[in-house]
């Protein structure tokens, strides 16, 4: 199993590099950070599990990091790792959607413990939506096989809702006529026939006709592409 990645953002190297090792040695990935600037830069250019936050950074603050995580990001644990402690400190952190906070001076075994309860409330929530799959108000229930666009209710033929939920794992990617061919109908399928430019329209019919935003598009010469398009 791949070990969690935490996001450390800390300006005083001590506290930083020695967490670093600390948690290193429990078998997490760490990376470190002593600036909000490269904090978010880290954020938005990697993949993390846990994002850990000091607040008083150089140049943005950890309070700030929080909220543009938050824009982009509702699930993923933050902590607040901080010396300020009073109960208006706490209340700004949880507002800006902090998940945990912790006040320094510290144990160490109390942030291991911290880590813990948040990474295995993550996962049990990703476990809960593993199975949901959603683009704009168009969602799919893989488990009870159910597809809704808003408040619509969209009834599906076997293929037609395997088809759909291809496209929802492969959201925002264009795939071929050839992928499609081969994971939704298997390798034997005839390429001579043009069943699939028809269940793509049937799949429209039902999914786009009468609703908005489309969100199957076609890419001229290369296939298929589902995603919200931009106007």
């Amino acid at each position: 199993m791949e070990a969690a990645r935490i996001l450390i953002v800390e300006d005083e190297r001590k506290i930083a590099d020695t967490l670093q090792v600390g948690l290193t040695e429990n078998g997490y990935q760490v990376q470190v950070a002593y600036d909000g600037g490269m904090g978010l830069h880290h954020f938005t250019t990697g993949r993390f599990n846990l994002l850990i936050l000091d607040i008083n950074l150089p140049g943005i603050s950890g309070l700030e990091i929080c909220r543009k995580v938050r824009q982009q990001d509702s699930s993923l644990p933050v902590m607040m790792l901080t010396s300020m402690g009073a109960l208006a400190d706490k209340v700004e952190g949880y507002n800006v959607g902090a998940d945990d906070y912790l006040v320094k001076p510290f144990e160490f075994k109390e942030l291991l413990l911290k880590i813990n309860v948040l990474l295995k409330r993550s996962k049990q929530a990703q476990q809960a939506q593993a199975n949901i799959l959603q683009v704009a108000d168009l969602v799919m229930n893989a488990d009870s096989k159910e597809v809704w666009r808003g408040s619509t209710r969209i009834n599906l033929t076997a293929k037609e809702f395997q088809l759909l939920e291809y496209f929802l794992h492969n959201q925002n990617k264009v795939v071929s006529r050839a992928e499609i061919a081969l994971n939704v109908w298997g390798i034997d399928f005839d390429t001579n026939t043009n069943i699939i430019d028809v269940y793509i329209n049937y799949l429209r019919n039902k999914i786009d006709k009468h609703f908005s935003p489309r969100l199957i598009h076609t890419q001229m010469g290369m296939g298929y592409i589902l995603k919200i398009k931009e106007s």
